[in-house]
């Protein structure tokens, strides 16, 4: 069977990632980085391909994608993994004794910063390196001109030029070819571009923003402006990585769990670097509880498979026999092991990338087509239509206390969720907290567009919150006389444990409880709990627009010393509010205690 590229792209992330080609027969084919993972591989199934792209694109019959917190940690991952695998379709570097280096001339007044690989270093200039790979010094020279604007050009088009290049009118060059710049100022742009390659990016800012605000003093608004700008485009060179540390022996084992769908991944790290994910869907036939069933899953995945135990082991919950598999598997490895679940810094960031990819891996694998055909199937059957339901909607209320109340409507086809089709309501004019009014008002809105001839009628409308809110329903198709659509109330049960809904079909006496593993009810579960999903989300969306006006001098705790700081580490306030919370706790002074305050008055 053809690889379904249509239906496969519906389910791929827009977070940067990596992504791996395989063939039929499972062998890797291809390995690649992207800061969007999705749009990345759109591009390969549509418009023009050249020869070898399309050769390639034709042997495809599965992709999978591991998610990563940047591109760059992504542009690691995908040379562990280019390294490992080898793939065909790849460029594959010679593992020769030669290492890619950065060369500065001390023989030129104005050295460019060169890509060289040599065997042995000479003593004719500065050789910075080696670097892991080609790509890594290309893409850091490729920045440090971009910061400094250091020159790229070879020395005899260098001493030949007239007038300024193409790099110079993109503000990618100071031109000290034509004397634009003098040596001194273009030997300070280049030592800043040496201590940032030799991971003293730290002291250039510090640096930066001393020379700023001298600028600044001096009313030379626009040094200022620029040295700014070099300020900012550092702190995101600074921004810390978590896919190579250089130390850390780790398996990161998080489970994803939803109504139909379970999945665990198991994010490997080796000498500090993240070398890929694999994911895992067990058959959990005795229902057992999410920290008992990945203790289970953890037990059988060393002890009853032989594999390589590392040294600490990572769950995305708490094992209710968590000291009892430390000892099984130090014993088994002959050594101490650590099996932990609250962990900070480095571990607690493999250990969110883990639950990440298990997230995104299941979401892929429940919009499976095939899965979902049986459940609309299954949930034909259950209603007893006469024919499987095209579209179903589904609303939900969300506030706080009454605050920023939203109402969502999502839509699912038989393909999976239509957002192109999602609909948000902002509730106006009913009382703080009243669902049903709420409830009312979105209805009303949803069904008049309707009735003008806006968008589609539904098959199927599922209301959350039970016989209440599908009376509101009735009531609101009664007198817009709405025919045609079959209602449904779905009601939690007294556990609010999923499986244990009652639905209530048209009118409150006609109740339906389904078996907890019906395809039926796993797609009711699965359209009421996006619904509830999008709903929160606009509503904080909503609150926190509303909330959004705090400056540094509302924030309690920090007086001038302290917004000083947070403005010159930043370079301004715009700088301090696109700051996350690790980045704010660097500052000098900002305690991570604080740093959470500020990052809340600033974001709600």
């Amino acid at each position: 069977m053809s690889f379904d590229a249509k239906h496969f792209l519906k389910t791929v992330s827009e977070s940067p990632g990596i992504y791996r080609m395989l063939d039929a027969d499972q062998n890797v084919l291809y390995v690649g980085k992207a800061k969007r993972l999705k749009a990345r591989l759109a591009s390969y199934f549509r418009g023009a391909l050249n020869t070898k792209t399309q050769a390639l694109v034709a042997r495809i019959a599965d992709v999978q994608v591991t998610i990563t917190r940047s591109e760059t940690e992504a542009l690691l991952l995908e040379q562990t993994l280019i390294k490992e695998l080898r793939p065909p379709y790849n460029i594959l570097l010679r593992d020769d004794k030669s290492y890619p280096y950065v060369f500065v001339s001390e023989r030129h007044p104005y050295p460019a910063l060169e890509f060289k690989r040599v065997r042995h270093k000479r003593n004719d200039g500065r050789y910075l390196g080696p670097f892991p790979s080609s790509v890594a010094v290309r893409e850091s020279l490729a920045l440090m001109q971009k910061i400094f604007r250091i020159r790229n050009c070879e020395d005899s088009v260098f001493a030949h030029r007239a007038r300024p290049c193409l790099q110079y009118q993109i503000n990618r060059c100071s031109a000290p070819c034509v004397d634009y710049i003098d040596q001194a100022a273009y030997r300070r742009d280049l030592e800043h571009a040496i201590l940032c390659l030799e991971g003293k990016s730290e002291q250039v800012t510090e640096q930066l923003t001393a020379a700023m605000e001298t600028a600044s003093q001096a009313l030379d608004f626009e040094e200022a402006a620029r040295l700014r700008d070099q300020i900012q485009q550092l702190r995101r060179l600074q921004e810390r990585q978590i896919v190579d540390t250089g130390s850390g022996e780790v398996d990161a084992f998080a489970l994803a769990e939803r109504p139909g769908g379970l999945c665990i991944s198991v994010l490997t790290i080796r000498q500090g670097r993240v070398l890929g994910a694999r994911h895992y869907a067990p058959d959990n036939g005795l229902d057992l509880a999410s920290g008992d069933l990945l203790g289970e899953f953890i037990s059988q995945y060393y002890l009853g498979q032989g594999r390589e135990v590392p040294n600490e082991v990572l769950g995305s919950h708490a094992l209710p026999d968590g000291e009892l598999l430390q000892s099984a598997l130090s014993e088994h490895a002959a050594r101490r092991v650590r099996v932990a679940h609250q962990v900070r810094g480095h571990r607690a960031q493999w250990l969110q990338l883990a639950r990440t990819n298990a997230e995104q891996h299941l979401d892929s694998e429940m919009a499976n087509r095939s899965q979902l055909s049986r459940r609309f199937e299954a949930l034909r059957d259950a209603l007893a239509m006469d024919t499987a339901p095209q579209r179903i909607e589904c609303f939900d209320i969300s506030h706080s206390h009454g605050e920023a109340t939203v109402a969502s409507c999502v839509v699912f086809g038989p393909d999976g969720p239509m957002k192109s089709d999602y609909r948000r309501f902002n509730i106006e004019g009913v009382a703080a907290g009243d669902d049903y009014a709420a409830m009312r008002q979105a209805l009303v809105r949803r069904f008049k567009r309707l009735q003008k001839g806006e968008g589609k009628c539904p098959d199927v409308l599922l209301v959350d919150g039970g016989k209440g809110q599908l009376n509101m329903a009735r009531e609101v198709f009664a007198e817009l006389d709405m025919v045609g659509v079959q209602l449904v109330g779905v009601a939690k049960g007294t556990t609010r444990k999923p499986g244990l809904e009652t639905l209530f079909l048209e009118t409150i006496d006609n109740t339906l409880n389904l078996d907890s593993g019906s395809p039926a009810l796993h797609l009711i579960q699965h359209v009421r709990d996006e619904a509830h999903r999008f709903a929160i989300t606009g509503h904080r969306q909503r609150r926190d627009k509303a909330r959004r006006t705090s400056t540094l001098q509302d924030i309690p705790g920090v007086g001038p010393k302290r917004r000083r700081e947070l403005l010159r580490f930043f370079g301004g306030l715009q700088g301090v509010r696109h700051a996350t919370r690790e980045e704010l706790a660097r500052v000098p002074g900002i305690s991570a205690s604080m740093a959470t305050a500020i990052h809340q008055a600033l974001h709600g």
